[in-house]
């Protein structure tokens, strides 16, 4: 129940999140050494004000991702292993987050107008804002993609097109549960280098194909038994996403099938809550994009002619809506 002091909490529960960000964004925590570090020494290293960057670094204390001690900061184990780049484990796709403050600071404006705070397209935001923003899609694909493909049967499977594929963390996964898959991601020409320095590093350079394209203008390769689209729906308008899933259909093999996995909400648009939100980060984000319902998500379907619909819901809200072209 809702009272005056949560109410409050709520609305300024935003300035926790800004302190963590900024120290993320100044780089803080890959500037601590481990004997701790003076705050005149973090200061001086990173260009900041001195005075200034005391108060951001006893409030990181507070909150809990510093501890503080004779005057000098350290890391907790978990900040150095998530948020210093001296850490394998470092979370680079958090920067994404830092990124989305941006629009989402315009949020009245937006809803005034109508108008995006993001107006340019993923392929003109720049190097800046799109490494970060696939690195924090790989993070976060590739800690779900093994339950969200779990129950998904491959047997019938030989290849695999994955569309918007990004890192080709879905791609990774589907050869992991089938090793023999051919699996081609298929993205923007300049997402699909940051996909082939993924594919490197994971080691699966030699077994994911990468295919460049822009699905809004050109054409898909075909010959395929499963077309995968996660996160992908959700960027566009319905329009957009008809021709797309004609696309799809078009691009698979007899009896083959599509997966599109995103938000999908129910009728009245306020369920999964996580997706209600999901759909403001398109309000300010994208010209057109907007989270779909389970009727407008068949209609889509149906109409490019796919049959056998069927729906499959995680724990987080997300969903599967699955078909096949007979």
């Amino acid at each position: 129940m809702m009272n005056p002091n949560t109410i409050r909490e709520f609305a300024s529960s935003f300035q926790k999140s800004r302190i963590l960000l900024s120290g993320f964004e100044l780089d803080i925590f890959t500037n601590i050494d481990e004997p701790g570090s003076a705050n005149n020494q973090i200061a001086s290293r990173l260009h900041l004000n001195e005075h200034a960057c005391e108060r951001l670094l006893n409030a990181l204390v507070s909150v809990g991702f510093l501890r503080k001690q004779n005057n000098l900061f350290f890391n907790t184990p978990e900040s150095f292993m998530f948020l210093s780049k001296k850490s394998t484990e470092y979370l680079g796709g958090l920067m994404h987050s830092n990124h989305l403050w941006n629009t989402w600071s315009n949020l009245t404006q937006v809803v005034k107008t109508g108008k995006s705070a993001q107006p340019a397209e993923i392929n003109e935001r720049g190097d800046d804002w799109l490494f970060p923003f696939i690195n924090a899609m790989h993070d976060r694909a590739k800690k779900q993609a093994p339950q969200q493909l779990a129950g998904i049967d491959l047997s019938e499977v030989n290849t695999v097109l994955d569309i918007g594929g990004g890192s080709g963390a879905y791609s990774m996964e589907f050869i992991s549960k089938k090793p023999e898959i051919e699996a081609t991601v298929f993205d923007l020409p300049n997402v699909v280098p940051i996909t082939r320095k993924f594919l490197e590093k994971e080691g699966c350079s030699d077994k994911i194909k990468t295919f460049s394209g822009d699905y809004t203008t050109d054409d898909l390769p075909k010959g395929f038994d499963l077309v995968f689209l996660s996160a992908i729906i959700h960027s566009n308008p319905l329009e957009t996403n008809r021709e797309l899933v004609k696309k799809c259909y078009g691009s698979l093999n007899k009896k083959g099938r599509i997966i599109i996995q995103d938000w999908i909400m129910n009728n009245e648009r306020t369920q999964p809550v996580a997706g209600a939100v999901f759909a403001i980060n398109m309000l300010v984000g994208t010209e057109a994009g907007d989270c779909f319902t389970e009727l407008e998500v068949t209609e889509i379907l149906t109409a490019a002619g796919f049959k056998n619909i069927s729906k499959t819901e995680f724990e987080t809200g997300l969903g599967q809506m699955i078909a096949q072209k007979i």
